[in-house]
C-alpha cells in the first residue's frame, strides 16, 4: 500500500517561500510509471494541480505557478519537495501530494499572513 505524507511549516509570511516536503511509503518515487504531483484546494475552492515530478525526474508545472514552482526529489529518502516563492495571503491552501495511481496524502494547511 502506498501512503504519503505531507510536512512543512502551517504559516507563512506573505514573499516568503514555502517549502512542503513529501514521504513516499510502499513504493520508491522512482518506480516506472509513477508520477508524483502536488495539488492544493484554497477555501472554498476547488483543487488546482500545480505540478508533477516524474520518476525519471522530468518535471511537469502548471502554467499559471511555472514561474513560482519548483519540484525536486531525494530519492535517497523517498521524498519530493515543493517549493512556491513569492507568497501571498491567495496562497492559502490545503496542500495535498498524490500521485497518479490515486494514492493521496491527508493534506497539510498553509495559511498566508504576516
Amino acid at each position: 500500500q502506498v501512503q504519503l505524507q505531507e510536512s512543512g511549516p502551517g504559516l507563512v509570511k506573505p514573499s516568503q517561500t514555502l517549502s512542503l516536503t513529501c514521504t513516499v511509503s510502499g513504493a520508491s518515487i522512482t518506480t516506472n510509471d509513477y508520477y508524483w504531483t502536488w495539488i492544493r484546494q484554497p477555501p472554498g475552492k476547488g483543487l488546482e494541480w500545480m505540478g508533477a515530478i516524474a520518476y525519471t525526474g522530468r518535471t511537469y508545472y502548471s502554467p499559471s505557478l511555472n514561474s513560482r514552482t519548483s519540484i525536486s526529489r531525494d530519492t535517497s529518502k523517498n521524498q519530493f519537495t515543493l517549493q512556491l516563492n513569492s507568497m501571498t495571503p491567495e496562497d492559502t491552501a490545503v496542500y495535498y501530494c498524490a500521485n497518479l495511481k490515486a494514492d493521496w496524502g491527508q493534506g497539510t494547511q498553509v495559511t498566508v499572513s504576516s
